[in-house]
């Protein structure tokens, strides 16, 4: 299966940046979103929009182009921070490093210790300092934190240990911190696009990749990379986020009901990712599209990445960040 094919409209987003915020006096924004309708993402923006047409009360629209049909995430950031195309979307921090080092400190690898650390951290906003770099350079808001969903390795061979990592050719991010921490576990990281990651294990240019649950649903990973191996090694923190130039065009009334709508659309993200995260690998493995692999070492995978983790934050100034992150009790 060629996965362009899914993802083909991902090329043609440049030809729409004139899309305008207002038509004929009429207020329009524009959302964008890798996936289709069932992906939490998408379930979220369209919570977005319920909650502020409720919350304003006057006449507005939206248009939300799924499937990446404008795109990649780290486009949508890159036309939101150019104030055309794209109004709101969720988007990985690890999209965000052009603009601040310090936003893919926010989704690193192995700095929450489980989901209720996750919450605390988000609950005391301990990365209003991250935000607020990203809104004076980027001129894009983030107007509230989803995600949720356990990141694990997906490989096309069983993978239960260190050794079985060693020289593992796997894709990760694009934000310099997953490929130092992986290296520093011992694999062989690689750069490669989103949409690209399935033809990739598919022509064994790559072993592996990581994602959450709904991630290998909806691209079908499984398909070419079976194994799951449960490393557990992060869970996301999908901001989602506005575009600052488009916010300062809109009535200040309106500006608060976007605000206030951000905070509770990603709310229900973070419940729809984390409850259905389970459930879905549960789903995939009683169908026999995927095995779940126990994986022994996730502590002293850990100990390898901690020094890797602690220089980065003294590199990025995050030091106060992290410190304030272990010494939550959660």
């Amino acid at each position: 299966m060629n996965r362009r094919a899914l993802l083909g409209g991902a090329l043609a987003a440049p030809a729409l940046l004139s899309i305008p915020v207002r038509a004929q006096g009429a207020i329009t924004l524009n959302g964008a979103s890798q996936f289709g309708d069932e992906h939490p993402y998408t379930r979220a923006l369209i919570k977005f929009e319920e909650l502020v047409k409720q919350y304003w009360g006057k006449p507005i629209s939206f248009v939300l182009h799924k499937n990446s049909s404008l795109g990649l995430e780290k486009q949508y950031f890159e036309y939101m921070a150019q104030g055309r195309a794209v109004d709101y979307a969720v988007v990985s921090p690890a999209h965000m490093s052009t603009f601040s080092k310090a936003a893919p400190f926010v989704d690193a690898p192995f700095i929450f210790r489980d989901l209720a650390h996750w919450n605390q951290v988000l609950d005391q906003d301990l990365f209003k300092p991250v935000a607020d770099e990203v809104e004076k350079r980027a001129r894009v808001l983030m107007i509230g934190y989803g995600g949720g969903g356990t990141r694990n390795i997906f490989a096309n061979k069983k993978l239960t240990n260190l050794a079985d990592m060693r020289g593992l050719k796997v894709r990760v991010q694009g934000a310099p911190i997953w490929s130092r921490t992986f290296s520093a576990v011992g694999m062989s990281p690689t750069v490669i696009a989103y949409n690209e990651i399935y033809n990739a294990i598919q022509n064994n240019v790559i072993d592996a990749g990581e994602n959450e649950a709904a991630g290998v649903e909806q691209m079908r990973f499984y398909e070419v990379a079976p194994d799951l191996a449960m490393t557990q090694h992060a869970i996301t923190i999908r901001p989602l986020c506005f575009s600052g130039a488009t916010l300062a065009k809109l009535p200040n009334d309106l500006q608060a009901a976007i605000r206030r709508a951000g905070k509770e659309a990603s709310a229900f993200h973070r419940q729809a990712e984390s409850g259905a995260d389970s459930q879905i690998v549960e789903t995939l493995e009683k169908g026999g599209k995927l095995r779940r692999v126990e994986f022994t070492q996730r502590a002293e995978m850990k100990k390898l990445v901690d020094p890797v983790m602690a220089a980065y934050a003294k590199e990025i100034d995050a030091e106060g960040i992290l410190n304030k992150i272990n010494a939550l009790t959660a």
